[in-house]
């Protein structure tokens, strides 16, 4: 079906884009435009100000209630105030499940019906940016700025944990600990298994983003998907059904702070996210591809 009564590559009629003098669709639309693009607006500066602070209210938490108190159970929150690595291992374990999704929907679910809602979206097609290459630059746009909100807040974390308790040993829930030298790239891999297990959330916002004309709708439905395999997650009921939810594994990342580095738990949850993510991005494409845009 065509977009804004053209054609379906996006053209408004007459000589085909692809035989146009000097038309080349490998130059439309470069990712450095998109980035810059996406980095002026409002929104990516108020996500990062926000996850740049709130290691810092953090801090200001744990300074005015003074040291968490060490339940039977330890946790990463009651070893935060032992070092910096510790200190960013709990901004990693309270942005998992919640805080770090937001982000991520952002980014990705309001991406494409943004464009439509400012009925700004047909202009682009009619450039023409075919419908393909504009779906594709703007999912990696969305994925780099996700990636780069991942990274951010236990990176913070971890500034901010080094200059108010130093630096030193990550001290680990089971009693154990791992040298500042090894702790790093633990560290490392579970923000990059974070990022991977959110994978599945930024397909399914972009989906919803190219399905609909209403950011608020595409965001919203990706993080009320996230919170409703969470609650599921819960219901111990469903016994092994629960391994086919995204949030089952979201902790997995724990595994890699532990003394002896364990795969399995991350290895299925990068599986599922990807898995998933692919036939939503699937959807995405082929719905996209027919898809009268007027707007």
């Amino acid at each position: 079906m065509s977009s804004s009564g053209g054609s379906p590559g996006g053209s408004s009629g007459g000589v085909s884009p692809d035989h146009a003098p000097g038309y080349r669709a490998g130059r439309t639309l470069p990712l450095r435009v998109e980035v810059v693009r996406q980095l002026r607006r409002r929104r990516t500066m108020v996500i990062g100000g926000v996850l740049a602070a709130m290691p810092l209210i953090v801090l200001a938490a744990f300074q005015v209630a003074g040291t968490p108190n060490r339940a039977d159970r330890t946790t990463f929150i009651e070893l935060a105030t032992s070092s910096g690595p510790n200190f960013a291992a709990t901004m990693l374990f309270m942005g998992t499940g919640f805080m770090l999704v937001i982000p991520v929907a952002l980014f990705c679910g309001d991406t494409v019906a943004s464009e439509a809602s400012w009925s700004s979206l047909r202009y682009l097609l009619a450039a023409p940016v075919p419908r393909a290459r504009l779906l594709a630059r703007k999912f990696a746009v969305g994925l780099l700025f996700s990636a780069v909100a991942v990274l951010l807040l236990p990176l913070v974390g971890l500034g901010v944990g080094t200059a108010a308790y130093g630096w030193g040993d990550l001290k680990l829930p089971a009693g154990a600990s791992l040298t500042a030298g090894e702790a790093l790239p633990r560290l490392a891999v579970a923000v990059v298994f974070v990022f991977l297990s959110e994978v599945v959330i930024a397909a399914l916002a972009f989906w919803l983003s190219t399905a609909t004309d209403a950011p608020l709708g595409a965001v919203g439905g990706a993080v009320f998907a996230s919170i409703i395999t969470g609650v599921l997650d819960a219901i111990t009921a469903l016994g092994d059904l629960r391994a086919w939810l995204p949030a089952h594994w979201q902790y997995a990342w724990a595994d890699a702070l532990q003394p002896q580095l364990e795969w399995g738990g991350m290895v299925q949850g990068v599986s599922l996210s990807l898995s998933y993510a692919v036939v939503l991005l699937a959807l995405a494409f082929r719905g996209f591809a027919r898809k009268d845009v007027v707007s």
